[in-house]
């Protein structure tokens, strides 16, 4: 089972002058996609006993992610006001005292044997003391379980810059694989050409570290050469959830192919990495050809 840790939250997102309540979140996101495709998936993060509480929940239940570790609270659920721009998505949160960041470390339960691998990412990094909370999961349990880390980085969300890249850089040192944008590379090394930065952040030590682009496809940087896939065309309606999706559909290929351990990450071979990232573009491409965080079906895959 893979357990995903991290956010979740309500996206407003506009429609039709108006803005229509979503369940969203990066980690959240990546859960109901492994679930959806059919992944043996677990979720942790609290979840509000308010009206929006049962709102997330509903598609967790439907896509069969186990929420046994999810505890319950009277603290308010996160808001996250999404604005259009060009298809690309832009947020307002609305955060403070939310049920989600005012998870402690003492809170994270000790983890049942089925774990077998955690991913974790998103703003739920960045404050305290959720950011703290998810960074003594990956420091108590990350060293006999790999670690996906998809920092999703949100500038505006980080108030205090140098706290945040010291957080980065543990857990990065960490992580078997980290997952990054171009635009999390550019914050990341502003001075740095992206494919530069991203063999920079391996030498931090990963052992995969994805870079994907959007409709430039996927780059896996690792001790090989570097090894590209390029994206799916297709009609875009927005990117809401593209790169949840493609972090969900990686993990599961890996699952599928038996190498999404320590040892098996140690010894990944091209093809592996290649299969990876193509089930992982063509799962964002069906996620971007219809509006919302709505992650594909295994019967809506190809083959």
């Amino acid at each position: 089972m893979i357990l995903c840790a991290g956010e979740s939250l309500i996206d407003m997102v506009p429609e039709d002058g108006a803005f229509r309540p979503l369940a969203g979140g990066s980690v959240y996101n990546t859960a109901i996609a492994l679930g959806r495709l059919g992944e043996d998936v677990a979720y942790l993060w609290p979840i509000s006993r308010d009206p929006f509480g049962d709102v997330l929940l509903r598609p967790l239940s439907e896509a069969g992610v186990n929420t046994d570790l999810c505890p319950r609270t009277d603290r308010l659920t996160t808001l996250a006001l999404v604005t259009l721009s060009g298809g690309e998505a832009r947020y307002s949160f609305y955060d403070e005292g939310s049920a989600g960041r005012m998870l402690t470390p003492q809170d994270i339960p000790a983890l049942p044997s089925s774990i077998m691998a955690l991913f974790a990412g998103g703003i739920s990094l960045v404050p305290d003391p959720c950011g703290a909370a998810i960074e003594s999961l990956i420091a108590r349990d990350g060293d006999r379980l790999p670690v996906m880390l998809d920092p999703n980085i949100r500038p505006f969300f980080i108030a205090d810059p140098a706290s945040y890249r010291a957080r980065l850089s543990r857990l990065i040192a960490r992580a078997d694989i980290v997952k990054l944008s171009g635009d999390d590379l550019e914050w990341m090394y502003p001075d740095m050409a992206p494919a530069d930065a991203a063999r920079q952040v391996l030498a931090e030590g990963p052992r995969l570290v994805l870079q994907t682009g959007g409709a430039e496809g996927a780059r896996a940087h690792w001790a090989g050469e570097m090894i590209q896939v390029p994206a799916i065309r297709t009609t875009v309606a927005d990117t809401i959830g593209a790169g949840d999706t493609f972090n969900a559909a990686v993990l599961a290929s890996l699952r599928r192919q038996g190498v999404l351990s320590k040892a098996g990450l140690a010894s990944i071979n091209g093809a592996q990495i290649v299969a990876a990232l193509t089930l992982g573009a063509q799962a964002a491409a069906i996620t971007v050809s219809r509006p919302g965080a709505n992650p594909p079906w295994s019967h809506e895959m190809p083959g």
